[in-house]
């Protein structure tokens, strides 16, 4: 995902607080990233932080003044800046928020800047916290950490696993650049007139599956398809933006790694893989989405052990293939009463003959809702950014979905599978 696909944030006024956290040596490439897609931002840095991070090269990335503990009263200024910077950004980005940060916060202390700018705001917050997994591990900051649950307007993003600065391994790195822009992009979809943050999905399980199957003939050759498995990526991070816990099955993916943090993932590389998985999986969810693009064909037998010849190869094709197992079908057949399950189905030709044929493929394969996507137009389907179509439900339910970046319609999607669980329970 791109910035292109992120969505512009043209004109969107962002403030970006840096708290006292070796990962504040990431948070310039997150400012760049920002103005590269069109926001305005602009930078507070605590006095840790501006001995880890130069506020000069934030103030030139940013193209305005970084905001230190020293600016915070100014005889000059008719209005605290804490008040004026909060009530001047329409979302807060603190990456990293430290430990200290953190305390300041949850135990209501207004020293300095930073820590006032979070108490006098009323606009929302991603949360990226970062710190030394001992740190993070401790009872008082678990607790602390845990005390944002109740803050309406903040959406929080865990750190993930790998070798910190420490050189210790374990959870304690901020969240990739990318997964803080893409959180920025919720936060604006899913607020509403009160500016609070949508988390409907909390305390669901969600089950989905993304990508492409591989089928392997011999050790050279395959049968797979374009799929790059964006579309169930952007459904799995919108859900756990959410609050949903997320279970993600993935075949063949092409997207960047960062965009697979905070979701449980499971790689699979064919039909018989996935298979296990879902059944293994799928008796805790509660909602199921089933976007990954399994392969029709295989070998009978399974691929040959050595390269065949050409000839070999077009001998061997009509007797040996068979068609998978349908994997969306066999989830239908063991669905609980709590669960809602979503198909697509990608498909070519006109509006009545995708929405004709998606709704015999939701019958047939019973599932609650599917989502029929054209593959065949421009700059949308398979391994494009957008994408669009129809949802396809019960009751000659048809809700048309203009296309729209992924992310924008994985978070639709979701507005219209709680509203129809909601109507059907």
């Amino acid at each position: 995902m791109n910035n292109e696909e992120l969505q512009s944030l043209q004109g969107v006024k962002v403030l970006v607080g840096v708290a006292g956290s070796i990962a504040a040596t990431k948070t310039p490439m997150l400012v760049s990233n920002l103005i590269k897609a069109g926001a305005e931002v602009r930078c507070v840095v605590t006095k840790s932080a501006s001995m880890l991070v130069s506020p000069i090269a934030l103030s030139t990335l940013s193209r305005n003044r970084c905001f230190q503990d020293e600016d915070q009263w100014d005889p000059k200024e008719s209005k605290p800046l804490h008040i004026s910077l909060s009530e001047w950004a329409e979302i807060i980005v603190i990456a990293p928020l430290s430990a200290t940060s953190l305390s300041k916060w949850v135990n209501g202390s207004a020293e300095g800047l930073l820590a006032s700018i979070l108490l006098a705001s009323e606009k929302p917050i991603i949360a990226a916290a970062a710190m030394n997994t001992g740190m993070w591990q401790n009872s008082s900051v678990i607790k602390n950490w845990k005390s944002l649950d109740d803050y309406p307007k903040v959406l929080k993003l865990n750190p993930s696993s790998g070798i910190l600065a420490c050189d210790r391994i374990g959870e304690g790195r901020m969240a990739s650049v990318e997964i803080i822009q893409l959180a920025i992009k919720s936060a604006l979809i899913t607020k509403n007139a009160n500016l609070l943050i949508k988390k409907d999905l909390l305390g669901k399980n969600v089950l989905i599956t993304a990508g492409a199957t591989i089928e392997y003939l011999d050790p050279a050759r395959q049968i797979s398809n374009r799929s790059s498995g964006r579309m169930g990526i952007s459904i799995a991070q919108a859900a756990r933006f959410r609050g949903a816990k997320v279970d993600l099955i993935h075949g063949a993916l092409n997207i960047q790694e960062p965009l697979l943090e905070g979701l449980n993932t499971f790689n699979v590389s064919n039909a018989d893989q996935m298979q296990v998985s879902l059944r293994e999986r799928q008796v805790s969810a509660d909602l199921i989405v089933m976007t990954a693009a399994v392969s029709d064909l295989r070998k009978k037998r399974g691929a040959s052990k050595n390269k065949l010849s050409k000839a070999e190869l077009i001998a061997s094709l009509p007797e040996e293939l068979e068609i998978v197992p349908d994997l969306l079908k066999e989830v239908t057949s063991r669905k609980e009463t709590n669960q809602l399950i979503l198909g697509f189905a990608a498909l070519t030709g006109q509006d009545e003959h995708i929405k004709a044929l998606g709704e015999e493929k939701r019958v047939n394969k019973g599932c609650d809702l599917l989502m029929a996507n054209p593959i065949d137009r421009p700059n949308e389907g398979f391994g494009e950014n957008n994408n669009g179509g129809y949802l396809l439900g019960p009751n000659n339910m048809s809700i048309k979905l203009e296309v729209q970046s992924k992310f924008e319609l994985a978070h639709k999607l979701i507005d219209h599978l709680l509203a129809f669980k909601s109507k059907n329970s």
